[in-house]
């Protein structure tokens, strides 16, 4: 099977996002105990996403986490977070460090993204396994987590020659046309994870232990059946305003959190929202189910 080529990539730097290095001999025992993904088993080259909780269980900052090493063999990691929440994640971390052999600070090294400008339907577009640019395995890149289509995240990189350049907003839509959700559409401490796709998308682990919000997040779980999830609704004219209520006849059946063109993420209660006609601000509105979010359930498109 080919590979796809370089010129049919776009690559786009992260401002939205800045690293937190994580050090010292209790690294991996400090955040195993913290996050909703296992960090024990992370391997260089490799990211995994999950999230840090509030005790409650509600989502406080969704972050990656990626392995390195520096020229001495020490291993270590990055936090890959919301640039607007470093600071405070910094402190939350440094609260919880108690007496662990740990090193925590700011790190400046830049992240950047580099993904498939005709993504399909959310599943790998090269095959299972067979979305490796020709550049795979080059220090700095590591595959998204979360979907193959999401592609590759690079730390301390530049453009590959011949990939295409964009904002950040060209990946945001992108991510927007597949159904993934962001830190747009769930905020800090408003939505639980289950409610954001991480179960999803790889960014819970739940074999891994105790981490901080496990025992609401585990329940969640263990019921089969969550209420509210954020999925795709399209729409024709304006976009709506966040915030905007989604009406099934009378009944609240969700609220858009972040929109775009054409297109917008919304928090759905399913019970109401599925098979039912659905209106924002007045006018018609279609709710989507991506391939990916269909396939992760165990279930087929319509």
């Amino acid at each position: 099977m080919s590979q796809p080529r370089i010129e049919s990539m776009t690559f786009a730097w992260l401002k939205s996002r800045a690293l937190i290095a994580i050090g010292g001999p209790d690294w991996r025992d400090f955040l195993q105990g913290l996050i909703t993904q296992d960090v024990e088993t992370l391997a260089p080259g490799e990211a995994r996403f999950g999230a840090l909780l509030t005790p409650q269980g509600r989502l406080l900052y969704d972050l990656f986490v990626v392995a390195r090493s520096n020229s001495a063999g020490a291993d270590g990691c990055w936090l890959d977070v919301a640039a607007e929440h470093r600071a405070a994640m910094i402190q939350r971390l440094a609260m919880y460090r108690l007496r662990a052999k740990v090193e925590i600070a700011a790190d400046e090294t830049p992240a950047s993204v580099l993904f498939s400008g005709s993504p399909g339907d959310g599943r790998d577009p090269y095959g299972d396994s067979a979305w490796i640019p020709a550049f795979a395995g080059m220090s700095g890149w590591v595959r998204d987590p979360r979907l193959p289509a999401l592609g590759w995240r690079g730390y301390g990189v530049e453009p590959p020659p011949g990939a295409a350049i964009a904002e950040e907003s060209v990946r945001d839509a992108a991510k927007l046309g597949l159904g993934v959700p962001g830190p747009a559409d769930w905020g800090s401490d408003k939505a639980y994870p289950i409610e954001a796709n991480f179960d999803l998308l790889n960014g819970i682990d739940f074999r891994k232990g105790c981490f901080v919000g496990q025992e609401t997040t585990s329940r969640m779980k263990r019921r089969g059946q969550v209420k509210s999830r954020m999925l795709p609704i399209v729409f024709s004219g304006p976009a709506p305003e966040p915030g905007a209520e989604v009406l099934a006849g009378e009944l609240r059946a969700g609220v858009v959190t972040s929109v775009g063109a054409g297109r917008a993420m919304a928090l759905m209660r399913l019970d109401r929202a599925e098979g039912a006609a659905l209106l924002v601000d007045g006018r018609a509105v279609t709710l989507e189910r991506p391939a990916w979010f269909l396939a992760a359930l165990g279930l087929e498109a319509a």
